[in-house]
C-alpha cells in the first residue's frame, strides 16, 4: 500500500516531507540545514545568535550545499534584527521562524515577498496572537521540547491548537521518529518539528565530548526545566553548570549575566548601547521582568560553551526529554528516510485494522 504523506506544510514549504529541522543556536549551521533539506525535509539556519554578515555567509553557504527551499530564524528583540530580515528578502529565503511576531508591518513586508512566516508557540493565546500578526502556519512546543519552553504537555497543546486555528500547524516536544509523525497528523498537525533529534545527527557541528553527553542520558528525569540560566523556564540535561546555579545565589547569576552580556556584545558585533536597548524592548513588552531581560544574554553565551567549545561541563545543554530515548547519531538522509519508512508503515498497519 502506497501511502502519500503530502501535507498543507510541504506545500505551504515546498519541500517533500513534513518534517522541520529546528533552529537551535550554534547548531543549526549550513551543514546540517542542507542536508535536512537534500533528504527531503525542510531545515532553519539559527540567525538570533549571529552579526549579518555572518548569517549572509551562511545563507550563501546552505544556497551551495542545496538547492532545496530553507529557512531562517530570528528574535524580533536581537538588534540585527532588521538587518537579517532584509538579507532574507535579498536571497530570497524560503521562510522565516521567530519565538516572538516581528509585528504586523514586518510581517506583511516578508509576506508580500512571498517568504512563508511560521513562528513557535508554547501556549494557545500565543498561537491565536502570531495568526493575527500574519502568521501562515504556527509551530506549537510543548513543556516536553528542549530550550525555553512551557508548561502544557504537546498533546494537550496540539489538540487546542488544531482546534482554534484554520492554519496549517506544526507539533514540537517530544518527536524523533515515524510513529510521533503519525500520531501528530491523528491529532490534526501538518507534520513536525525537531530539534534534539537533529542535534544528535551525523550533521550536527555540536563537538564529540557535548554529544557525548546527550547520549549518556538514560533517564528523562534528567531532563529537568530551569529558571537558573536567564531567569525564563529552559528544559536542559543537569550538568555541573547547571547544579552549581541552582544551588547559587542572586550574585553569581547576575555575574554570569554581565560576563555573558558582554561576551555576546563581542561575539554579535552590536554596541553596548543597542544591547541595552534590546534589553529595554524585552522588559517594555511586558513579557519579561527587568532580572529577566538582564539575564537574557546569558542564554545564548553559556549554550556556546557547550555546542561550539566542546565544554559540556561548563555550558548549558539544551534538551528535549526525547533524548533520553535517543541512542545514536544517524546521517540526515538515514534519519528522515527511518522515519518516513516507520511513518509509512505504521499508517498501512492502521489502515489494515480499520478496513
Amino acid at each position: 500500500m502506497t501511502v502519500c504523506l503530502q501535507t498543507p506544510l510541504t506545500e505551504l514549504l515546498g519541500c517533500r516531507y513534513p518534517i522541520i529541522q529546528t533552529a537551535m543556536g550554534w547548531v543549526a549551521e549550513p551543514q546540517l540545514v542542507a542536508a535536512t533539506g537534500n533528504a527531503g525535509g525542510f531545515g532553519f539556519l539559527a540567525g538570533a545568535t549571529i552579526e549579518p554578515a555572518r548569517m549572509e555567509a551562511a545563507i550563501v553557504e546552505t544556497k551551495r550545499l542545496s538547492a532545496q527551499p530553507f529557512g531562517v530564524n530570528f528574535h524580533m528583540y536581537q538588534a540585527n534584527a532588521a538587518d537579517i530580515v532584509e538579507l532574507v528578502l535579498r536571497h530570497k529565503v524560503k521562510a522565516v521562524s521567530y519565538s516572538r511576531s516581528p509585528g504586523k508591518q514586518m510581517i506583511a513586508r516578508l509576506k508580500d515577498a512571498g517568504v512563508v512566516c511560521i513562528p513557535t508557540v508554547g501556549a494557545l493565546k500565543h498561537a491565536q496572537k502570531a495568526v493575527e500578526m500574519g502568521a501562515d502556519a504556527v509551530t506549537i512546543q510543548g513543556g516536553e521540547g528542549g530550550g525555553h519552553t512551557g508548561s502544557v504537555p504537546t498533546s494537550l497543546l496540539l489538540g487546542q491548537v488544531v482546534d482554534a486555528l484554520k492554519v496549517p500547524v506544526v507539533a514540537a516536544g517530544g518527536f524523533k521518529d515515524g510513529q510521533g509523525l503519525v500520531a501528530a497528523l491523528a491529532y490534526g498537525a501538518a507534520g513536525i518539528a525537531m530539534g534534539t533529534r537533529f542535534l544528535m545527527s551525523a550533521e550536527s557541528p555540536v563537538p564529540t565530548a557535548t554529544l557525548a553527553r546527550y547520549l549518556a542520558v538514560k533517564d528523562p528525569a534528567a531532563v529537568i526545566v530551569s529558571r537558573a540560566i536567564d531567569g525564563m523556564p529552559q528544559r536542559m540535561i543537569r550538568n555541573e553548570l547547571l547544579d552549581a546555579l541552582e544551588a547559587s545565589g542572586g550574585l553569581k547569576r547576575w555575574l554570569l549575566a554581565l560576563k555573558s552580556g558582554l561576551a555576546y556584545r563581542r561575539h554579535s558585533g552590536t554596541s553596548l548601547a543597542q544591547l541595552l536597548a534590546s534589553a529595554l524592548k524585552m522588559r517594555g513588552s511586558g513579557e519579561l521582568s527587568a532580572a529577566q531581560a538582564l539575564m537574557a544574554a546569558n542564554a545564548p553565551m553559556v549554550i556556546q560553551k557547550a555546542m561550539v567549545d566542546g565544554l559540556p561541563a561548563e555550558g548549558v545543554l539544551p534538551a528535549g526529554q526525547v533524548a533520553a530515548s535517543i541512542h545514536s547519531l544517524p546521517s540526515c538522509a538515514e534519519l528522515i528516510e527511518q522515519i518516513v519508512r516507520d511513518a509509512e508503515a505504521r499508517l498501512g498497519e492502521l489502515s489494515r485494522r480499520i478496513s
